[in-house]
């Protein structure tokens, strides 16, 4: 039996196994984890092409012990400059903003689908001034699946962004906005993140799932603690995409000047860097949560409810603590880490009881959480 311990400050044991789940997500072994709506599935060629260079320039190295030997220094100093870069560049607000994907437009419409007079004549602007997510929600309508949903249209594409937003309604929009925000803020287009950026997502949509179902049991608004679950990726996505852009620029350049000099050697010994995970994971571990909300008040949104709700996350003061709303968005992240944590065989009998007692999860509640479909998303 594990005694309770929940309520209060959290636990050396939990947050232990919270950094567990951390470290699992962005250093653990590259896996090809299918996910709901994959955000980056034609990066998986250039990242099997590129890991193809890399083992044969591995085989060069290795048959001579002194450039295996720069190789570990190159890799060494690369990291050791990614670590400094990025430790410098997140000491400041105004360079975060600069380099981040989140933008007041994206905050703006998140804050507008909670408002009690929205319509869709309101919101239509709104979402007009980003293309990519009427892209998206064009695309979405015109899919086989939604068109299950119109059967007397389904052949009829639809292009007229009124006719889009009319067709998936508020109710829907509330679900897929954010979905599609929040993917947006994913660090996409860096080889290096490939595997990560699957696992973060996936992470993502089972706490939406599990969000919307203990938003059920205890009567709060589903809508509102999906789009919660979602941001709380903000901080992570930001920090990975600084990382991973600091590293690019870096190798890139040792490349150019390994090559001007025609050195072979320094040049494999570059090119065969391995990507400063660990370095990065210090950083997402350090900042990640307080930028979830520090970044958008930075922004102008320091006194948008939805901030106020992503700073009580930040669980300061202890689980027993928090409003109820924000309680619920972080049960469902207890439950999406011990989920993930058990599938990879990392989380013990004794570990589970132990988040689920910090975390005061009721009977009730775990037998809603373990009759969700995890595997396949539902947003209707």
């Amino acid at each position: 039996m594990v005694a309770s311990v929940s309520g209060g400050f959290k636990p050396a044991p939990v947050a232990a196994l919270e950094q567990k789940f951390l470290q699992q997500l962005i250093l653990g072994t590259q896996a090809n984890t299918p996910v709901w709506d994959d955000p980056e599935p034609e990066l998986e060629a250039i990242a099997f092409k590129l890991e193809i260079e890399r083992e044969a320039a591995m085989a060069r190295i290795a048959k001579k012990q002194q450039t295996k030997q720069l190789a570990q220094q190159i890799n060494s100093q690369l990291h050791m400059s990614l670590k400094t870069e990025l430790a410098n560049q997140l000491a400041s607000l105004d360079i975060i903003q600069r380099h981040s994907p989140v933008s007041d437009k994206h905050l703006l419409l998140l804050e507008m689908l909670h408002s009690p007079q929205l319509d869709l004549n309101r919101l239509r602007p709104a979402v007009a001034s980003q293309a990519w997510l009427v892209r998206d929600l064009t695309n979405m309508v015109n899919s086989p699946v939604f068109g299950a949903r119109r059967p007397q249209n389904k052949d009829l594409q639809v292009s007229d962004l009124k006719l889009v937003l009319g067709y998936i309604g508020m109710d829907n929009l509330r679900l897929l906005i954010p979905f599609y925000i929040c993917r947006h803020w994913l660090p996409l287009g860096h080889t290096g993140l490939l595997w990560i950026n699957r696992k973060l997502w996936r992470y993502a949509q089972i706490q939406g799932v599990a969000t919307r179902a203990l938003a059920a049991l205890h009567e709060q608004d589903g809508a509102l603690l999906y789009a919660l679950s979602l941001m709380r990726q903000l901080g992570a996505s930001v920090v990975l995409g600084m990382g991973a852009s600091i590293f690019e620029q870096l190798r890139g350049n040792w490349l150019k000047e390994a090559s001007k000099a025609r050195d072979k050697e320094l040049y494999d010994a570059v090119a065969v860097s391995e990507f400063p995970a660990l370095e990065i994971f210090q950083q997402v571990q350090e900042h990640a949560m307080r930028l979830n909300w520090q970044l958008p008040q930075a922004l102008g949104f320091a006194d948008s409810a939805l901030i106020t709700w992503l700073q009580e996350l930040e669980d300061k003061q202890g689980f027993e603590q928090m409003p109820l709303l924000a309680q619920l968005v972080a049960k469902a992240s207890c439950y999406a880490q011990s989920l993930l944590l058990d599938e990879s065989h990392q989380l013990s009998f004794r570990d589970k009881q132990l988040l689920n007692s910090y975390y005061a999860m009721s009977e009730q509640e775990l037998i809603r959480l373990q009759g969700q479909n995890y595997r396949k998303l539902s947003l209707f």
